[in-house]
C-alpha cells in the first residue's frame, strides 16, 4: 500500500520493534528529555530500524503525517490536545488496546467510544471481553522475528519463566504460583526486576533472549489474566513447548499434548512439567509443533500484511 507517515507512541517497545517492520511506512515516535511514559522514542537496546524517528513533542506540529496510532488513554485524552495540532487530530486515528480489561472481565466498557476510529485489539479474547461500545475493532494477532539460526535445544533440564517486575504485578501475572511452582519443579525468571524474585536472574536484552531461552527444557507461563504475551509467541517460534494456565487466549492456542499443556489445575501441570523434565524426546515433539502454529499465525509477513488492511481501511488509500 502507499508509504505512511505515522505517528505512535513508544508504549510496548517489543511490539513497536515488530510493527516498524513494515519498512514501507516511517514511524514518529514522541519524546520528552525526562523520557516520562510512551516519550521514550527510540530507546534501549532495539535496534531501530531506518523508519524509526524520533520526533521531539515540540516538533510534532511541524510534521506531515497521515496516520496517529495510540495506546493509552492519557495519550487519547489528554495529550494529542497538547502535541497535536487542530489538523492533526483530525487525521485518521487508530487505537491499539494491548490489553483485556481490568476492572470486570465483561462488564468494562473500553473508554473510547467513537465510531469514526478503529480500535486494534491483539487477541479475539480480548475484543470478546471488552464492551467495544460504537467504535468499530478488528483483532491483530501477533507477528515475531526469530533469528534463523536459533532453534530450541532443550539441555538445560530447567523450566524458563519470562515476566517483568513479577514481584511488583502480584497474582495477575502469577507471582504466587512461580513461587508455588518452583518448590517442586526448577525454574527460572528473567525479565525487568528478575533479581528481586527468588529464582529470578535478572533481565535478559530482547536481541539475546531467542538464543538464551532455546537451551530450556519448556517454557511456563504463570500468568492468570493478561494478554497474549509476546515472549509466548517467540518461544513457540523457536521450537521450545509451553506450559500455561488455560486461561485467556492461551486456552484457544496452545492445545495439550500437541504443543505443549494448559490446564487450571497447578497440580496437573506440575506432573506435566516433570513428565517433560523426564522425557525430552516427548519435549522436543511438542516443541516442534508449536513452532508449526507459530510460524502459520504469528509470522511476521502475516502481522504486516494485517496491520496495512487496518491503515488501508483508516486512511481511504488502496493497495497498489
Amino acid at each position: 500500500m502507499r508509504p505512511l507517515r505515522i505517528l505512535i507512541w513508544h508504549v510496548h517497545g517489543s511490539y513497536l520493534y515488530y510493527l516498524t517492520q513494515a519498512f514501507h511506512h516511517t514511524f514518529y515516535l514522541p519524546s520528552k528529555p525526562d523520557r516520562s511514559q510512551g516519550y521514550v522514542g527510540r530507546w534501549g537496546h532495539i535496534p531501530w530500524s531506518d523508519n524509526v524517528h524520533d520526533i521531539p513533542v515540540e516538533n510534532i506540529h511541524s510534521l506531515d503525517l497521515d496516520c496517529i496510532v495510540f495506546q493509552s488513554p492519557e495519550h487519547y485524552f489528554q495529550d494529542q490536545y497538547e502535541i497535536l495540532s487542530e489538523e492533526q487530530r483530525k487525521l485518521p486515528q487508530i487505537y491499539l488496546e494491548h490489553d483485556p480489561p481490568r476492572e470486570h472481565p465483561t462488564d468494562t466498557s473500553h473508554p473510547i467510544d467513537n465510531p469514526n476510529i478503529l480500535l486494534v485489539h491483539v487477541t479475539s479474547f480480548n475484543n470478546l471481553m471488552w464492551n467495544n461500545n460504537r467504535t468499530p475493532t478488528c483483532v491483530i494477532e501477533h507477528g515475531v522475528i526469530i533469528p534463523e539460526n536459533i532453534s530450541y535445544r532443550g539441555e538445560i533440564e530447567r523450566g524458563l519463566v519470562v515476566v517483568n517486575h513479577l514481584q511488583k504485578r502480584g497474582r495477575r501475572l502469577g507471582h504466587d504460583i512461580f513461587k508455588s511452582v518452583r518448590k517442586k519443579i526448577p525454574l527460572d525468571l528473567v525479565g525487568m526486576e528478575a533479581e528481586k524474585v527468588p529464582g529470578g536472574l535478572g533481565e535478559v536484552r530482547h536481541d539475546l533472549l531467542p538464543a538464551f531461552e532455546s537451551r530450556y527444557r519448556f517454557f511456563f507461563h504463570p500468568i492468570r489474566y493478561t494478554s497474549f504475551g509476546l515472549a509466548v509467541c517467540e518461544a513457540m517460534m523457536i521450537g521450545m513447548p509451553i506450559v500455561g494456565l488455560a486461561t485467556t487466549e492461551m486456552a484457544a492456542v496452545i492445545k495439550n499434548d500437541v504443543s505443549g499443556y494448559i490446564d487450571t489445575n497447578i497440580h496437573t501441570l506440575i506432573d506435566r512439567m516433570k513428565e517433560l523434565l523426564h522425557d525430552p524426546s516427548k519435549a522436543r515433539h511438542l516443541g516442534k509443533m508449536a513452532r508449526q502454529y507459530a510460524e502459520e499465525h504469528f509470522n511476521i509477513h502475516r502481522f504486516i500484511h494485517d496491520w496495512d488492511k487496518a491503515f488501508q481501511r483508516v486512511t481511504g488509500f488502496s493497495s497498489r
